[in-house]
């Protein structure tokens, strides 16, 4: 598909999301990062109901418009449909790569996790659009086992992968660290807790964007 990916995008876990207000909370902050000039947000609830996930989905891409923001909906490619989403990123439990682009089709974005250490088997093989790697940094806001790979890790997967792949970088990342992950051959860093922890993450993620061109 045809899809210029950002130098950096949010991904907003649940964890984020106020249990009171949380329709207005999304509302506002849907409209303020796409204002911020946001083009694509990852959704991540690893523990609500289908329900809770299509009630909060729905509210975002009320608030994103369609042609100019891009939502990515974690795990639950069968959800896509209903929310009006833009893609999937699907994980080790989730549907095979194969089996969501099969469901979604060709003009759907599907990103799976592609390597810490080094890529894994056959990774190259699959039909996604960019392959997520990592942790760079130790991260909170994830549970992972994962040991983090640093600025190496990302330059190693960068050869492995070559140039045409497009890598997305994430855990632990923050403003001061990004440049670096980018020059080691990242094409984009994926961020959570360094914006949805501040105060104003539509004005962070604006800082974010100016600081790394």
């Amino acid at each position: 598909m045809s899809f210029s990916f950002p130098k950096i995008y949010p991904i907003l876990d649940t964890s984020f999301i106020p249990s009171h207000g949380r329709t207005d909370y999304l509302l506002h902050l849907g409209a303020s990062l796409a204002a911020a000039g946001v083009t694509l947000l990852e959704y991540r609830n690893k523990s609500g109901t289908d329900s809770e996930i299509i009630s909060d989905a729905k509210v975002l891409r009320s608030a994103m418009p369609t042609g100019q923001v891009k939502l990515i909906l974690d795990d639950l490619a069968y959800l896509i449909d209903t929310v009006n989403f833009d893609g999937v990123h699907v994980d080790a439990g989730d549907v095979s790569p194969s089996e969501a682009r099969r469901t979604l089709g060709p003009n759907r974005i599907i990103g799976t996790y592609g390597g810490g250490e080094s890529l894994l088997p056959g990774i190259l093989d699959e039909p996604v659009d960019y392959l997520a790697i990592g942790p760079v940094f130790t991260t909170t806001t994830k549970q992972t086992s994962k040991p983090p790979i640093g600025i190496a890790g990302v330059r190693r997967l960068r050869d492995l992968a070559g140039p045409e792949v497009v890598l997305t970088a994430a855990a632990g990342i923050t403003l001061a660290t990004a440049p670096a992950v980018l020059a080691a051959g990242a094409n984009t860093v994926a961020v959570a807790a360094a914006l949805f922890r501040n105060d104003d993450p539509a004005a962070e993620f604006a800082r974010w964007r100016a600081h790394l061109g």
